[in-house]
């Protein structure tokens, strides 16, 4: 399903955009195009294991707030949090303060620091080598596109086999729309390109 935009472009939408213009703006320029290197797939995992039970647009517009307390997401850095840090961001009003999500990200810094201390674009080849092996049909409505699929489970089962924490697969495959890993914008709305659908070549 898609919806006129409300922004005076008229351009149609998926119907999950709304009228938010900030959702409208993460959905025409960030949401389905491909997001690779590894700090930025390491901001994105973060964030979407904080959005898990919550909606994207609480963390949405809390990233700029999620950015300066985790220091940009620079892996290092996170990877350097202390434990009074750690209670200064349980503190931290700006973002979620749930503590098993926050020493989540710690440790996940400090895996993905490690796994890519000699390889880097480790982190980026393990999340795009999740892409189908071939093309699905563009959904029509929303009611088409999956929770989870067989690669956003294996995508789980790689990250969880390397000790990371809030990847699970329907985790994943939120991440997997939002990286343009797979294009999951619906028949009719303007970002809905052919050429667009991301298969494995």
């Amino acid at each position: 399903m898609t919806v006129a935009a409300g922004d005076g472009t008229g351009l149609p939408r998926c119907g999950w955009a709304g009228s938010d213009p900030e959702y409208q703006r993460y959905h025409d320029e960030e949401w389905g195009f491909p997001l690779h290197g590894d700090a930025a797939l390491f901001e994105k995992i973060s964030l979407e294991g904080f959005q898990s039970g919550l909606s994207w647009i609480t963390i949405l517009k809390r990233r700029p707030a999620f950015r300066e307390a985790f220091h940009g997401f620079d892996i290092e850095r996170v990877a350097r949090l202390t434990d009074d840090e750690v209670e200064e961001l349980m503190n931290n009003t700006g973002i979620i303060r749930n503590r098993a999500k926050i020493l989540a990200t710690r440790a996940n810094a400090r895996i993905t620091r490690d796994l890519i201390a000699n390889a880097p674009g480790a982190l980026d080849d393990i999340v795009w080598g999740a892409r189908p092996l071939l093309p699905r049909p563009r959904p029509q409505t929303a009611a088409e596109i999956p929770a989870t699929t067989a690669e956003s489970t294996a995508l789980s089962t790689t990250l969880r086999a390397l000790g990371y924490r809030f990847v699970g697969p329907t985790t994943m495959y939120a991440l997997m729309q939002s990286a343009g890993v797979v294009d999951d914008h619906v028949v009719g709305c303007w970002r809905a390109q052919p050429a667009s659908r991301a298969v494995r070549a």
